[in-house]
């Protein structure tokens, strides 16, 4: 029996230092990737924040109230987009955001568009309608791939299916720091205490904003995606940091008691051989 107790710490040791070496492994590649990503994600932040300051201006306008992206329609379906990873083994990332989503989706009809294997199977198995579902998009997305995401959801707004588009991600803060949002895509919506701006457009302000405001979405939707994903690596960074290090107590434990019950089994072997001497003396 002693041998055998043994001989199973002995396999428990070596399976979980073979685990140990995995996620020590997988922690120094999202640690490599994590790097790129978050230089990535500050240069987009740059250009988003132009782009979005444009947007801003234009919304100024009295006229831009005209656009087909400013109508509300008949729907009572709301469309989510969801921003998931398509593996595990990262942390709360994709729980945080499911979580948030599903509270936003509280006790309304709604569709949602899903990104990453993960939010695609959770809302399948829930038997939620999606009216698409983009898989394996990578860590280095383009703007191509953001834009055939987000174009289904402008067209079924448009085609008035959806009353209202909301984008659910990750947005990326600092290594340690990273907040889900939703935010409020479609409709625009004018800001009425903002001054009315002067700003002329040619052919027209509703032909300008037509154009605009897809490319808009386009870039929100990029956007998003590159902070989803450098907020995915910062987490699994350090969720595959914290599997390490209680692997690390775990072996310490097993290795204390490896060393007990060899002692254990020493120190009865000696009883028996010292009883046993006695035993022919007599």
């Amino acid at each position: 029996m002693a041998g055998a107790g043994l001989l199973e710490i002995k396999r428990r040791i070596k399976s979980i230092t073979n685990t140990q070496k995995i996620t020590r492994a997988m922690g120094l590649v999202a640690t490599a990737k994590f790097r790129k990503l978050r230089e990535r994600a500050g240069e987009i932040d740059i250009y988003y924040d132009e782009y979005k300051r444009a947007i801003e201006e234009m919304l100024k306008v009295n006229e831009v109230e005209d656009s087909v992206y400013f109508q509300q329609n008949s729907s009572d379906i709301d469309l989510y987009i969801v921003v998931t990873s398509d593996t595990g083994l990262c942390g709360s990332y994709n729980a945080n955001v499911l979580n948030n989503v599903l509270e936003d989706m509280y006790q309304k009809k709604v569709a949602v568009i899903t990104v990453g294997e993960r939010g695609r199977a959770f809302f399948k198995k829930r038997n939620y309608e999606t009216i698409a579902e983009f898989v394996e998009i990578g860590d280095k997305p383009a703007f191509k791939d953001a834009s055939e995401i987000i174009k289904p959801a402008i067209d079924a707004f448009v085609a008035g299916n959806v009353r209202n588009v909301y984008l659910a991600y990750t947005k990326f803060i600092t290594s340690v720091k990273q907040t889900v949002e939703i935010e409020k895509l479609l409709p625009f919506e004018k800001n009425r205490d903002l001054k009315s701006s002067n700003m002329e457009f040619d052919p027209s302000v509703t032909e300008v904003m037509n154009y605009a405001i897809p490319k808009y979405l386009y870039a929100t939707m990029y956007h998003a995606l590159v902070n989803s994903i450098a907020s995915e690596y910062a987490i699994r960074m350090s969720a595959m940091d914290n599997a390490t290090k209680n692997t690390e107590k775990l072996l310490e434990k097993l290795k204390i008691a490896y060393n007990r019950a060899r002692q254990s089994n020493i120190t009865q072997e000696i009883t028996e051989i010292v009883s046993g001497a006695e035993a022919l003396k007599e």
